[in-house]
């Protein structure tokens, strides 16, 4: 699906990113594996699991270059995109896989947990964009595959900076996909549901959740693994500016903001007639608020 294709599959030295890239190689891709090595928080870096990676990559006949540049920054986000030049001669497709976590109620989170999250993901994402971008178009040919999540398009307890990275990525992807269609260029998303350290920490203290990380385990990061292969082929040239979710042998598209119900009052509207008149007609169209904490009992539709 990728033959001589070079890929930059950012976060790839563990749980979905390894399998992307391990994927990607299997189906002929050339890959740059990227990670700084880090702790789940962000703390840290080592670079034995990208090397890993590529020694997986190596040993099962592809090719493939370890990389342990930053997503956070500008600069260390461009020495990645300039390391497939560099290794490979060119870039065909960026995976933006890279996350950190810092949970914490809105209420308790500090400047730096909201920070840190934005600068991995979001910024990480644009950084990475924003630099194949240039060969992308000289080439008039390229393909982005974002890594959003449930919690930025439906919510999540404990995690606004994560959400709201996640929620950014997909408006990211959408501008990226209406401004670069025209030099052939593609920005899709995929919210994946599969078992990493990402959602390791999901406490088991009861039959209950113990019988819901089962059913979550069951679910592996292999499983994301050819929808954003796909994604990255050029089977997938007319797919841009979308969003799917993987979830173990399912795969979905998911709806995108679009209105619901609307109502006309030709006079105009007051506070008061809003109060009395919209909100009521409005309100059985409202989206519940009772989200569960389970964010993998979601029914995809």
């Amino acid at each position: 699906m990728v033959e001589g294709k070079v890929v930059v599959v950012t976060g790839a030295g563990g749980g979905i990113g390894r399998d992307i890239a391990l994927a990607m190689a299997a189906h002929g891709a050339k890959v740059v594996v990227n990670d700084i090595g880090a702790a789940l928080d962000g703390a840290g870096g080592s670079a034995g699991p990208a090397q890993q990676v590529v020694d997986e990559i190596r040993a099962a006949g592809g090719q493939a270059v370890p990389n342990t540049d930053s997503v956070a920054d500008a600069a260390s986000a461009a020495r990645i995109v300039q390391c497939a030049l560099d290794s490979f001669g060119r870039i065909d497709a960026a995976v933006n896989n890279a996350g950190i976590l810092r949970d914490r109620f809105f209420h308790k989170m500090s400047v730096d947990e909201w920070d840190s999250v934005l600068k991995v993901h979001l910024y990480g994402a644009y950084h990475v964009s924003r630099a194949a971008a240039v060969h992308f178009k000289e080439q008039n040919a390229g393909a982005l595959v974002h890594m959003t999540s449930t919690s930025g398009l439906i919510g999540n307890f404990g995690q606004a900076n994560y959400s709201a990275a996640k929620l950014g990525i997909v408006a990211l992807s959408k501008s990226i996909a209406l401004d670069m269609q025209k030099f052939n260029v593609r920005s899709n998303c995929i919210a994946p549901f599969a078992w990493s350290r990402m959602i390791g920490a999901i406490p088991t203290d009861t039959d209950e959740q113990r019988a819901r990380v089962d059913k979550i385990k069951q679910m592996t990061p292999a499983k994301v693994a050819p929808l954003a292969v796909y994604l990255a082929s050029e089977a997938a040239g007319v797919v841009n500016g979308q969003i799917f979710s993987v979830r173990n042998n399912e795969i979905s598209l998911i709806s995108q903001p679009r209105p619901v119900r609307s109502i006309h009052r030709s006079e105009g509207w007051t506070p008061q007639s809003i109060a009395e008149h919209a909100m009521p007609a409005m309100r059985a169209s409202f989206f519940p608020l009772d989200r569960s904490a389970d964010v993998f009992s979601w029914d995809p539709v």
